[in-house]
């Protein structure tokens, strides 16, 4: 399909609604520019000229007027001036916009001509290698978004939800405070873009996503015109309570405060200011000059609502001149928030210093400047990098990126007891200070429906001591899942990554956050188990001190002497020592007791088995002297039965005292039978030292029962051989069950088991050895008697 253009396309126009704000820039352009002109310190007897376009917020036009400026158009100049360069543009103020500053700086920049940006904060305006012309007295949202990021962190809020314009400043804003946010480990639920200008279904797709998100927080990074959208388009059907955090594009503009449910927004903003006798200035509006202006005349009609021409139209009234500008309320005449329009004022002076540096000199502290001096841009432009003042108190400088210090009032919305919705100053971001230091908020902050108390925002509650995080599976990382921390480890701080062990002698609490010493466990006096064990260990020795006593008061009787009183004796004082030995294994195991335990458990048991052993050999030897021709008894006399008995219990002597030398007992902490406490024991430092002196034992004990049963079927009435038997049997199956229950019982049951294992092959030998006896010399006195002994059946 061809197309056939019979006509040429005329210049771009504006199309939106008139702005009293644009105005009040523009005159507040101009109250500047008239301040320099009638100074007699900055630019003496040189007056600026100025021409203002309206770039309508629109990219065409802003390039429309960027090719005006740089083809070197008249200008208007200020009334009475007498400039020898009509035409050449020494620098420009604007734009309001991001995305129109950077259309005119393709063009301009090619001229060197410096662009001076009171509203413009992409931080994609600071790259000096595509924009080396471009300057701003207001900050570069890089500082922004990290002062809004900041704020989030600040109040906890880690589950956000993020909107942005769809232009430079929202695109560019949002990816700096995506960046920052991420740096402290906030989350975003949803990022959604739109522009004033879509289509209806876009914004209130947009409008669906804030109503059905879980974030309480939405962090807004739009313009005014923008934000003005959206909050129509919610207004229709009012979210739940959101927390809304604004840019420095939306959060000061008074029109969109009407919006009830934004109440409590808090954000960044400009600092306010002051600019002594712009009141003034802005109010001297005379009839003749409003209508000498199509701006000033549609401004003055669109606010008193009147036609200052007549007209066909008869909707309009006439202005009769009773219009009173001052009793007007109006964002015009609104110069008790101060902001971005001061940032209009240093721009001009900024610019106006550039030239001052660029033509004037002082001398003799007289300032002189070169009226008729052929000035050019690019001179302005160099002199703007080093432009340094103060005006009105506030500085003026630029870094090399052709930014100023960044500095911002945090503000709150308020409403007031009769339901207006206002701005407070609870805060301030300066970027100059150290870290840590740049972002203070004070504690007057109303938030959702007045509150004071900080609304939460976050994807999944904090995990407390005690548990980890444990993401959930493809979602942020601030959605996760609190998993209590494993056995033996803990977490001593909130929405900890991971649980950390106990040192080796700590256990953790019933929480889980705190580190406690372990119990140290082993078998102590105070214990039911160790009395009962003590009890018989004690009564055993009693028993066997009475025994005793009892033999030694009966000792000239036959049934003491034919069973060798003298061994009888000796096995009773080490069955007493047997008894007794069992104690030294209750109570804290030390460095003697644990060596004192398996020694004196070695020797004193091998000293009972070798007096047993003997009684056994006695009573071999006893029966063969009976018979004709023997002369046994004379090989096995109390000398040889003596030698047999020293002899057996000296090389137990030996092995012990080799144990204790190359490797003896030694108290230890066992960490590993039970992890959550200490087992204190005895280790055996020698294992082989060990089961030698309890194989020694348990070889004697065989050998003894060998023989003993071999004299079982000696006569009943004259042999103790069947009660050694017996004995020699209890006391081997004792021992056999106690290796496997020794080995296989833990802490301080180990102690507890070898203690009964001792007690019971004690009191298996005491009674089936002593018991008999005791019981014919006390209670059948008349079978103890050569005799009754004698007698075979």
């Amino acid at each position: 399909m061809i197309y056939n253009y019979t006509t040429k396309p005329g210049p771009p126009r504006c199309t939106g609604s008139f702005n009293a704000r644009d105005l009040r820039f523009s005159r507040t352009m101009i109250y500047a520019i008239e301040e320099i002109n009638n100074s007699t310190e900055l630019l003496p007897e040189i007056k600026l000229g100025y021409q203002i376009f309206d770039s309508c917020a629109s990219v065409p036009m802003a390039v429309h007027v960027a090719f005006q400026l740089a083809n070197g158009q008249d200008s208007v100049f200020y009334k009475g001036s007498n400039c020898s360069h009509s035409g050449v543009v020494m620098g420009a103020v604007g734009d309001s916009g991001s995305t129109p500053s950077i259309g005119m700086l393709r063009i301009i920049g090619s001229f060197n001509i410096p662009l001076v940006s009171h509203f413009a904060t992409c931080a994609c305006l600071s790259d000096k290698k595509q924009f080396p012309t471009f300057f701003r007295t207001i900050p570069s949202d890089h500082y922004q978004a990290d002062a809004l990021a900041k704020m989030v962190k600040h109040f906890g809020w880690t589950w956000i939800g993020a909107v942005h314009s769809d232009s430079d400043y929202g695109i560019n804003g949002m990816a700096s405070f995506l960046d920052a946010a991420l740096r402290e480990g906030i989350c975003v639920e949803y990022i959604e873009s739109y522009f004033r200008t879509d289509p209806r279904s876009k914004i209130q797709r947009v409008a669906d996503v804030i109503r059905r998100s879980t974030a309480i927080v939405v962090v807004a990074f739009t313009a005014s015109g923008d934000m003005r959208a959206l909050l129509e388009e919610l207004a229709l059907d009012p979210p739940p309570p959101r927390q809304w955090i604004g840019s420095e594009g939306w959060v000061t503009d008074p029109h969109l405060m009407s919006f009830s449910f934004c109440a409590g927004a808090i954000g960044v903003a400009i600092q306010q200011s002051v600019i002594p006798g712009l009141r003034d200035f802005l109010l001297d509006l005379s009839p003749s000059e409003v209508a000498a202006s199509s701006v000033l005349t549609e401004f003055w009609e669109d606010a008193f609502n009147c036609s200052l021409t007549k007209s066909s139209d008869q909707r309009n009234k006439e202005c009769d001149g009773t219009e009173n500008i001052k009793k007007l309320s109006s964002p015009y005449t609104e110069t008790s928030q101060l902001r971005i329009t001061n940032m209009v004022y240093k721009a001009v002076y900024a610019i106006a210093h550039a030239i001052h540096n660029a033509v004037c000199h002082e001398t003799n502290a007289i300032t002189k400047c070169q009226k008729n001096i052929k000035l050019e841009s690019k001179q302005v432009f160099s002199e703007m990098k080093k432009v340094n003042f103060s005006r009105n108190g506030y500085q003026v400088s630029f870094d090399p990126n052709g930014d100023p210090v960044a500095f911002y009032e945090l503000v709150n919305w308020q409403k007031s007891e009769n339901g207006v919705t206002k701005l407070a100053k609870v805060g301030y971001y300066d970027a100059s200070l150290p870290q840590g230091q740049q972002f203070n908020v004070n504690q007057n902050i109303k938030w959702l429906d007045g509150s004071t108390e900080v609304p939460v925002s976050v994807c999944s509650e904090s995990c407390p001591p005690g548990t980890r995080r444990v993401l959930q599976k493809g979602k942020p990382i601030c959605c996760y899942d609190c998993i209590p921390c494993p056995e033996g480890e803990i977490s001593n701080m909130t929405d900890s990554p991971d649980c950390f062990p106990c040192p080796s002698e700590f256990w953790p609490n019933a929480k889980r956050d705190a580190c406690f010493p372990k119990p140290v466990e082993f078998l102590t006096f105070n214990e039911v188990l160790s009395i009962i064990l003590a009890g018989f260990s004690v009564g055993g020795a009693f028993l066997a001190i009475i025994t005793l006593l009892i033999f030694f008061h009966h000792r000239t009787t036959p049934i003491v002497r034919a069973n060798n009183s003298e061994l009888s004796f000796l096995l009773l004082f080490s069955l007493t020592l047997c008894f007794l030995c069992s104690l030294t294994f209750i109570g804290a195991p030390s460095e003697w007791s644990c060596m004192l335990r398996h020694t004196a458990f070695g020797i004193t048991f091998v000293l009972c088995i070798s007096c047993v052993l003997g009684k056994t050999i006695v009573v071999l030897m006893a029966f063969k002297a009976t018979l004709p021709g023997s002369n046994a008894m004379k090989w096995f006399g109390p000398t040889q039965q003596r030698m047999t008995v020293v002899s057996f219990t000296f090389i137990q002597v030996i092995i012990c005292i080799i144990w204790l030398v190359v490797s003896p007992p030694f108290p230890v902490k066992n960490l590993t039978t039970y992890k959550e406490k200490i087992i204190l024991e005895c280790a055996l430092g020698s294992a082989v030292g060990f089961w030698a002196v309890l194989g020694y034992i348990g070889l004697l004990a065989v050998f003894c029962f060998v023989l003993a049963v071999l004299a079982r079927k000696l006569p009943d009435n004259f042999n103790e051989a069947k009660m050694i038997t017996f004995s020699m049997l209890i006391f081997c199956a004792v021992w056999i069950t106690f290796i496997p229950a020794y080995v296989s019982s833990p802490g301080k049951f180990t102690v507890a088991v070898e203690i009964f294992a001792i007690l019971a092959s004690s009191f298996g030998l005491i009674l089936c050895i002593f018991a008999p006896k005791c019981y014919i010399i006390l209670f059948q006195p008349e079978k103890n008697t050569k005799k009754h002994l004698m007698n075979k059946n």
